[in-house]
């Protein structure tokens, strides 16, 4: 029961607790860039929660083979893989999405969230731990910027998944498809999270600070929580 109940909270935490792009804020790039349509984002969430799971799984079982001065190039090359299968098929079945995508999608490699999740979590835990982890974030980061596709699509161009929703009469707001409208939108979003999150007693995304960084427990800079400058200079 207790495992159950660990597993359930490793699956939802990904959704509000620990949103991947509102709360921990990362994967920014491709939120902002790929959530002016609500195709592209379900894509783009889809692609992103797929290397996630594939990437923690193998991972998570390589994890005390893996030596740990190469962990990162190791991790790098796993989710590489998963991501050209993963561009493979959506170019295979899918070229629209592909192509509306475009850069974007190969970039899942260098995506914080993917990289992040890896090191802070897939590389010091089991197999179906970490392939839980990897669906409860990829279901909250495929929330999210869809949550946002659909504000940005529909405000900036009348539409949803290119289907016209707005009268002709209602001019759309066309800065919502730009990216000051997706920084406003995002912003926004942010602190909708965050007033969720203090309702529940969580503590609020910082956009600067190590707690928030999954990095955190690798990074030179952070000691005992306490930044110097000497460990910033070494």
């Amino acid at each position: 029961m207790a495992e159950k109940t660990r597993l359930r909270r490793e699956l939802t935490k990904g959704f509000i607790k620990e949103n991947p792009v509102l709360r921990l804020v990362l994967g920014t790039c491709p939120t902002l860039a790929i959530s002016t349509s609500v195709i592209g984002a379900i894509g783009m969430g889809i692609s992103a929660t797929l290397v996630l799971i594939g990437s923690n799984a193998v991972i998570s079982a390589l994890r005390k083979v893996i030596p740990s001065k190469v962990r990162i190039p190791v991790y790098i090359v796993v989710i590489a893989s998963f991501v050209t299968i993963v561009q493979m098929l959506v170019k295979a079945f899918t070229p629209a999405v592909d192509e509306m995508l475009g850069i974007y999608l190969p970039l899942i490699v260098v995506n914080c969230i993917i990289l992040g999740r890896a090191e802070a979590y897939a590389g010091k835990n089991p197999v179906l731990a970490s392939t839980i982890d990897g669906i409860g974030m990829g279901i909250g980061f495929t929330a999210a910027i869809i949550l946002m596709s659909i504000i940005r699509e529909l405000i900036g161009s009348g539409t949803l998944a290119g289907i016209q929703i707005l009268p002709p009469s209602v001019a759309p707001m066309a800065i919502f498809i730009l990216p000051p409208g997706g920084f406003f939108v995002y912003g926004m979003m942010m602190a909708a999270a965050n007033r969720l999150a203090e309702r529940k007693g969580l503590a609020k995304a910082e956009l600067n600070g190590c707690d928030a960084c999954p990095m955190a427990g690798s990074c030179g800079i952070k000691n005992d929580g306490k930044d110097t400058k000497e460990e910033v200079t070494a």
